[in-house]
């Protein structure tokens, strides 16, 4: 009986959310049917042709369409609210957006580049790896305009548009044409997506007040393709806001999208006779108690960066240097281990070895590790990690590396992915992810068209966090703003109130920002 009353109650709540969302569809049909009764002889003709030419661009299925006619409709309805008139709502809506994106059928595929083959044969239950690049307006986003700028974006960026299928030496990405859609963030960041449903996204769009986010499946992107997609989406959402501006620097929506911006680069660039870089030993993780949430908590380090660059130089060191010595103390006062050594990943992005128009994945890593015991607040830090740097993530270090990753391409192609993935999930999660305390990864300095970036108060970007590694962190300057985010697998506050404390003993006081923890 307790069950059926269970099942009762689940019918009855998943009822009333199909009812309301029922009620809903109805309510926007009467609300477009009242405004096209509003609007004189004239505009009726003009709104007739406009939907005529959206039914000549769209070839989805008969729900698919009939959403996507819904998202522009309701972009009327909230540009009438808006006081925009009738034609320059259709100007900015205008059909010629669509291209024949939704008309043409999904023919294409795509077999992953090298980076990115490790990602789902490495996935288990809790570990996907998701990450997030956030844009910060300076007035609340508004949803039914950010619908349409995906709608007209994706396009632009075709190996985005995919879904990941299995193959049987290796998984892929298949073209998916249907409607991409936005959410409402509700739920913790950078969640694991659900990639198992026919056409299902392998990023997601979500939004919050102010705050539009993108999170990526890292078998599509890495942080540079990421970021070339949240900016063109941020250009035309705010191009549909009625502001102007140019688009220089930004992947523009009608352009067509090359061959080049959609290959694996890693087969192109030129790889060392030598291969290294794979094999590690385990580091030393800090010592809070791991949570079953992850991430468990975000916070966000807000420094004025032309500060933060003065003090960098002042010690002889770049940002990326000078912000790694500050977690290496961090990460030595946040674990009990008072032997061992300290390991931090940070990627680096191989466009700056190999030129490469490329969105897929075109980076790779290297280790920054020292030993605890030489861990100590001087310039002797700064001065090894400047020099582990140089040597590590130089040309021929990262090309090498390279040269490892073909080789373990090559030699598990003709191997059948179901014997590849428990193999590369063992591999994973005994040696890839226990070999690092932490990560870095720096985007560096991100610039959008003067017009846009009027209207944007800063980015900033957020990692998955791993299954051993208690924090992991990422950084990007938009303007004077450098934000670095931590994303954390453990309550214990050791480590981020040590960053804040050094950064402050320098001179540079963050403006923290962040969630609550999401468990106790």
């Amino acid at each position: 009986m307790g069950n059926r009353t269970a099942t009762g109650n689940w019918v009855g709540k998943k009822q009333a959310a199909a009812f309301e969302k029922l009620a809903q569809k109805i309510k926007q049909a009467a609300d477009f049917e009242e405004y096209v009764q509003r609007q004189s002889a004239e505009d009726i003709g003009e709104l007739v042709r406009f939907f005529d030419d959206f039914s000549n661009h769209c070839a989805l299925n008969r729900s698919g369409e009939k959403l996507l006619r819904q998202d522009f409709e309701n972009a009327l309805l909230y540009y009438e609210t808006a006081g925009v008139p009738l034609r320059s709502a259709l100007e900015r809506l205008s059909i010629d957006h669509l291209g024949g994106f939704y008309t043409r059928p999904p023919i294409l595929y795509y077999a992953l580049d090298d980076a990115a083959k490790i990602y789902p044969l490495s996935m288990k239950p809790g570990k996907m790896a998701v990450f997030r690049l956030s844009v910060y307006l300076n007035e609340p986003v508004i949803p039914v305009l950010l619908q349409m700028a995906l709608t007209f974006t994706i396009k632009r960026f075709p190996s985005f548009a995919t879904t990941v299928k299995k193959g049987f030496f290796w998984h892929y990405l298949d073209t998916a044409k249907h409607r991409y859609v936005v959410q409402p963030e509700n739920g913790i960041p950078c969640q694991a997506l659900n990639i198992s449903r026919s056409a299902s996204q392998s990023f997601r769009v979500l939004w919050y007040e102010n705050r539009i986010s993108v999170e990526f499946f890292h078998i599509l992107t890495d942080g540079t393709g990421g970021m070339s997609f949240l900016k063109a989406l941020t250009a035309e959402y705010l191009r549909l806001c009625g502001i102007q501006s140019s688009e220089e620097g930004v992947l523009k929506r009608n352009e067509t999208p090359t061959a080049a911006e959609t290959e694996n680069s890693f087969a192109r660039a030129e790889s060392a006779k030598k291969s290294s870089g794979f094999i590690d030993v385990p580091a030393t993780q800090m010592s809070g108690r791991l949570s079953k949430v992850k991430p468990c908590r975000v916070l966000h380090f807000i420094m004025d960066a032309q500060k933060l660059k003065a003090v960098a130089t002042t010690r002889n060191a770049t940002i990326t240097a000078y912000v790694l010595s500050k977690m290496f103390l961090a990460g030595k006062a946040a674990t009990d281990e008072l032997d061992g050594t300290i390991n931090i990943q940070v990627p680096v992005n191989m466009r700056k070895f190999y030129p490469s128009e490329t969105v897929r994945n075109f980076a790779l890593y290297c280790g920054i590790r020292l030993p605890i015991a030489k861990i100590a607040n001087n310039q002797e830090l700064i001065q090894e990690i400047a020099e582990q740097l140089a040597s590590k993530a130089s040309r021929e270090a990262m090309s090498e590396m390279m040269s490892a990753t073909k080789k373990m391409v090559d030699a598990l192609r003709y191997v059948p992915l179901v014997i590849k993935a428990p193999v590369a999930r063992i591999v994973y999660g005994f040696l890839g992810d226990g070999v690092f305390s932490n990560t870095l990864s720096n985007l560096g300095v991100v610039t959008m068209p003067s017009g846009y970036a009027a209207h944007i108060q800063k980015m900033d970007s957020v990692l998955g966090t791993s299954l051993t590694s208690r924090a992991g962190c990422s950084m990007v300057t938009f303007g004077n703003i450098a934000t670095l985010s931590i994303a954390k697998r453990t309550a214990d506050p050791s480590f981020e109130e040590e960053m804040f404390r050094l950064f402050s003993e320098d001179g540079i006081i963050p403006e923290v920002e962040g969630s609550e923890l999401y468990e106790r």
